[in-house]
């Protein structure tokens, strides 16, 4: 096999899927030997074989094999005092022990050492052969969800999916598990948990790789807009339509659609969506003629959907739908152990983004994100890194540099500037400037949700957003 075969897994497992089983026979005895590779190569295996350890260690450094049959009795080293170097070599290799001595307590060692199965001289061909194939094919599917892993993390790592918590490793084996599946999939999760990202990891570890990804901010857009998105139009259809154009589910066709923030979207809209899930048909705006597609997809909430339809406003048909997997996204709160990891990617990116030197977290800044609740998740945590790095003049980062809300100090990152002739009522202005600017960010720039949060009419936040000048950004997609 070539390096460059070598380093590309994915061509790795294609090939090997593609050869003949490879099978390593270690046994002492030649009439046993002579008797498996019979039994074997009748079925369509092929073997290499070895009268002892040594001999096995070096056809084992040599060769690429799917399958070892070893012996438990073998001259000088016993099959069970070999088998943990043979596994130090080849950690991926199942191993079945025979031997002519099956005691429970040799079951008991073999199994404990690393052995996958244990046969019993004289074996049974078909049980035998029956435990060679499940032996290899249970293989096979562990290395394709290593593989699928090592995928998600390659393209998608740089894309803030970061993590060794318990609750984010669970989430990558139901990402691996499920994305080579065409089923529906509905992520709930927090504004600024990595939705997106996480709809993204599931289309590109899935058979549609190669088709579009569409994503679509449901909650953004009114009604007849979106519906005019999603489903396209022919020409006439209202006033502005001066000309056909597809929806998004067109566009889609043979891909993913990701539909985010799908708990705002208006109950005549899912009426419509919920036909395409059932029928996998619709019609463009103001057409008689129906579409089929065949589109994967996605939906995304914040919001409690059971909640929902018990208020009616979500339909429990759609619910029921959409939520055939679901996926929830662990707040960052709940996975504390992640934020020096996501802290140092974050640190990087936004260093090299801005052609300056890696940038570090002195160790009292690093409590204290590591103690704040974070309301806004990771692209909270993303903003206070971004905004340490551009501010930052040394390497490392200091409390300082940490926003009031975090650090509890108004006078950190340069917010409020105390000269000798700052009045009382400029701290507090500025203090006020910055209060509602973090709650605006956390909220992702809703004012509405900013008003609840502050128990305050919407007017009346209107008219403190003018008077302090806080400009309003765009919305971030989930």
């Amino acid at each position: 096999m070539s390096e460059a075969t070598l380093n590309n897994p994915a061509l790795s497992t294609a090939l090997s899927a593609a050869q003949p089983n490879r099978i390593l026979i270690i046994d002492d005895e030649a009439a046993i030997r002579e008797s498996l590779e019979t039994l074997l190569s009748m079925e369509g295996f092929t073997m290499d074989t070895a009268p002892d350890g040594s001999v096995g260690l070096e056809k084992l450094a040599q060769n690429h094999y799917d399958l070892l049959l070893l012996d438990l009795a073998l001259p000088g080293e016993s099959g069970i005092d070999l088998l943990p170097r043979i596994l130090a070599r080849a950690p991926e290799l199942p191993v079945i022990m025979i031997t002519a001595f099956g005691t429970v307590g040799n079951v008991v060692d073999a199994i404990n050492a690393g052995a996958k199965n244990f046969v019993q001289k004289p074996w049974e061909n078909e049980k035998l052969l029956a435990d060679i194939r499940t032996a290899i094919a249970r293989s096979r599917a562990e290395e394709e969800v290593v593989h699928l892993k090592r995928t998600l993390k390659q393209r998608y790592n740089f894309e803030n999916i970061v993590g060794k918590s318990e609750p984010m490793l669970r989430l990558f084996d139901l990402v691996s598990q499920v994305a080579p599946s065409r089923s529906t999939v509905l992520i709930q999760g927090e504004s600024g948990t990595g939705k997106e990202l996480i709809a993204k990891a599931l289309h590109a570890s899935s058979p549609r790789r190669d088709k579009p990804f569409i994503p679509v901010n449901t909650g953004a857009m009114p009604t007849d807009l979106l519906e005019s998105t999603l489903f396209g139009h022919v020409k006439g259809a209202f006033t502005s339509a001066v000309a056909a154009k597809k929806g998004l589910f067109e566009v889609a066709n043979g891909g993913t659609l990701f539909l985010d923030e799908i708990g705002t979207m208006g109950m005549d809209t899912q009426a419509k969506v919920l036909r395409v899930l059932q029928d996998r048909r619709f019609m463009h705006l103001g057409g008689v003629h129906e579409i089929q597609v065949d589109v994967r997809i996605i939906a995304a909430t914040n919001v409690d959907l059971q909640q929902a339809v018990r208020d009616g406003r979500f339909r429990e048909d759609l619910y029921y739908r959409l939520n055939v997997i679901q996926l929830d996204l662990p707040p960052l709160r709940n996975r504390r152990e992640d934020i020096p990891l996501l802290a140092a990617h974050f640190l990087k990116f936004y260093a090299d983004e801005n052609g300056m030197e890696p940038r570090t977290l002195a160790p009292e800044t690093l409590r204290m994100l590591s103690d704040y609740e974070w309301p806004g998740n990771v692209r909270e945590l993303e903003n206070v890194i971004e905004r340490g790095v551009v501010l930052s003049t040394m390497r490392e980062i200091g409390p300082d540099l940490l926003p009031a809300s975090i650090s509890g100090n108004p006078y950190s990152a340069g917010l409020i500037e105390h000269k000798p002739d700052t009045s009382l009522f400029d701290i507090m202005e500025e203090l006020e400037r910055r209060i509602i600017t973090d709650r605006l960010e956390r909220c992702n720039w809703n004012q509405t949700d900013t008003a609840e949060f502050f128990k305050l009419p919407l007017s009346t936040l209107n008219q403190k957003i003018k008077r302090l000048n806080i400009e309003i950004r765009k919305r971030h997609k989930e």
